[in-house]
């Protein structure tokens, strides 16, 4: 039996498939002396308490001031907290990053007085600021949406208060993120030839896909076997994250968590409810997909841990980094020479994060602040799903790149319900692309394949995610205790309704939502659904080749936070508020299942 294949260690990693996050901080004693000038500055802040009423030149000042200390604890943020994302194994960066979170969170707490002081000015005399002070313009948007939350703003005391505690609040979610990251250990799976490989997070993902249906099943059970040791401990953590979250959104006078988390970024409910309905509406679509699965896999029963692997066995299909790379570059080529030219520039800079390393947080991610550069962290494993995560996190971060390059500080992030469209679109126009390219018939019925497993683990199962999160929020606003055999049910009867009948018993799968870092993220998940779909209606109008879809496209991946969400996706050509763009994608799935059912007879 050949010997087990290791995870190499961070230093172990050749330099130019890590990221350089010397961009940031040249040592690690800058890093310090930024951490220092933070606190120095955020102190200075306080002398502004108390002036917003002497007239416009003092609010300028002062949300000048304000942004300042932003900026710069921003930065200091994303350098701690992708050093320990690099290896979270590594104690010295380990305390780099809680300090930051605490330094965060006593900052919230010094600032905190601004927005409470800016609503006691009220809308009027602020317009009326706005008139004297040409200046203040610039700040129109951020004001507006600031005073938007005059009725869930408790008083400066208060929000000081609740500020201060949030390195207590994000205990649950740093619990999760330490035992599941760093402390769990899974056993060995052994190959078919023999070989074992050692099972983490990221290899995972790329067992799940065997072929080999006992390979899948070895990497399912065992898995799952450490996750269902430690589940009262993950069903305490999450439960306290939702109670926390159940907390904050009652002082703050929200009729729901649902309803608080939304209103951040202005989304009306209804979108959220759209999504579900809809959904619901076409589960029979994913009952025929896992159907065809079945059949074509010829099994009697189909597990849980048969939904992965490539229907038509798996072509030589495989991709190096610089091959990924360079399909990158031709697939995202329909969005114009600007566009590419600053994706060759992340690879030339050394933006990405690569191969996995031992410690190094699992999954992949875009990350950055206004003052450094759009960083991504992979686990590259040379299959189509690491292309595909290359040009989904790609998309996060040349959104980021074009909004800072067009928008100054205040407007230079985005909401989180419009970074997910970004993404996918860049998902559709990789498959757009391979589609065009491919001409073998069992390559288009991989590619086709691919594209229905990512529709089936975007749009339905983030769906499901998030009508189970939906219901740990409503259980435990009730009064009803959250525990972890509790959250197991219902988490297997949601799976149940979502995969119909042609899908066997796979008990397992019943612990699943405690490995789900999402559900930490407070009504993230519904946005990766709403995400694909809206993705789906501006891929198609990007390949139509008509230039004003493509600038109206690229327009969108300039606004950053200048508008409100529901209105730039508006001026990009989706209407959310409605349910026709999740139509159009249904339709889209419909028709490629239709397509890989001929190709497969």
């Amino acid at each position: 039996m050949s010997e087990v294949k290791k995870v190499p260690q961070r230093s172990e990693v050749a330099p130019e498939l890590t990221w350089n996050l010397g961009l940031i901080f040249a040592t690690d004693q800058d890093f310090e002396d930024a951490f220092k000038k933070v606190n120095i500055e955020a102190e200075k802040f306080k002398g502004y308490q108390g002036t917003l009423c002497d007239g416009p030149a003092a609010l300028l000042a002062a949300v000048k001031a304000l942004l300042d200390v932003y900026r710069l604890s921003e930065k200091v943020y994303v350098y701690a907290s992708m050093k320990n994302d690099q290896d979270t194994t590594n104690s010295k960066y380990q305390g780099m990053f809680s300090r930051v979170q605490a330094l965060m969170a006593s900052i919230e707490g010094e600032l905190a007085w601004f927005d409470p002081e800016l609503m006691s000015l009220g809308k009027e005399k602020v317009q009326e600021y706005l008139q004297q002070e040409p200046e203040l313009k610039e700040y129109s948007h951020l004001f507006e949406d600031t005073l938007r939350f005059a009725e869930h703003t408790l008083s400066a005391p208060e929000e000081k208060l609740l500020a201060s505690m949030g390195d207590i609040f994000a205990v649950p979610e740093n619990i999760f993120s330490v035992l599941d990251d760093a402390d769990l250990k899974f056993a060995d799976v052994i190959d078919q030839n023999g070989d074992r490989t050692e099972l983490t997070d990221s290899t995972y993902s790329q067992l799940i896909q065997s072929t080999d249906r006992e390979i899948r099943k070895q990497a399912f059970t065992k898995l799952y076997e450490v996750y269902h040791q430690f589940l009262r401990t993950f069903g305490k953590t999450l439960g306290s994250h939702v109670h926390i979250q159940n907390y904050d959104a009652k002082v703050r006078h929200y009729g729901s968590a649902r309803q608080a988390a939304l209103n951040a970024n202005n989304i009306p409910e209804t979108v959220y409810d759209n999504l579900v309905q809809t959904v619901h509406r076409h589960l029979d679509l994913l009952q025929r997909y896992v159907g065809l699965r079945k059949r074509v896999l010829k099994l009697t029963d189909l597990s849980m841990y048969d939904l992965y692997t490539p229907l038509t066995g798996k072509p030589e299909l495989t991709y190096t980094f610089e091959e990924g790379k360079k399909i990158a570059l031709k697939a995202l080529s329909v969005l114009g020479s600007d566009y590419v030219g600053q994706v060759q520039n992340a690879f030339e800079k050394r933006y990405i994060d690569v191969i996995p390393n031992k410690g190094k947080r699992g999954g992949a991610y875009s990350g950055g602040g206004y003052d450094t550069p759009p960083y991504i962290l992979l686990n590259w494993n040379d299959d189509l799903d690491s292309l595909y995560t290359l040009v989904h996190e790609m998309g996060h971060s040349m959104h980021s790149q074009l909004t800072k390059q067009h928008q100054p500080f205040q407007y230079g992030d985005y909401s989180i319900f419009v970074a997910e469209i970004a993404s996918t679109t860049n998902e559709n126009l990789l498959t757009a692309y391979l589609l065009e390219h491919e001409a073998d018939p069992a390559v288009r019925a991989y590619v086709l394949n691919y594209y229905l497993d990512g529709f089936k683990g975007t749009v339905y199962r983030q769906t499901q995610f998030a009508e189970f999160e939906q219901w740990l929020h409503e259980t435990d606003a009730k009064g009803e205790s959250l525990t972890a055999d509790e959250m197991s049910t219902k988490y297997l009867d949601l799976n149940r309704q979502y995969y119909g009948k042609e899908v066997g018993s796979t008990p397992q799968i019943a612990d699943e939502w405690a490995r789900i870092p999402h559900f930490y993220y407070d009504f993230y998940v519904y946005q990766y659904s709403t995400g694909f779909a809206a993705a789906t209606t501006l891929a198609n109008n990007i390949l139509d080749d008509q230039p004003e879809d493509t600038a109206a496209y690229l327009h969108y991946l300039q606004s950053g936070s200048s508008d409100y969400p529901i209105n730039i996706m508006k001026q990009a050509g989706v209407n959310m508020t409605k349910v026709d763009y999740l139509e159009n994608a249904f339709t889209v799935f419909e028709k490629r299942l239709e397509e890989l059912k001929q190709l497969l007879k």
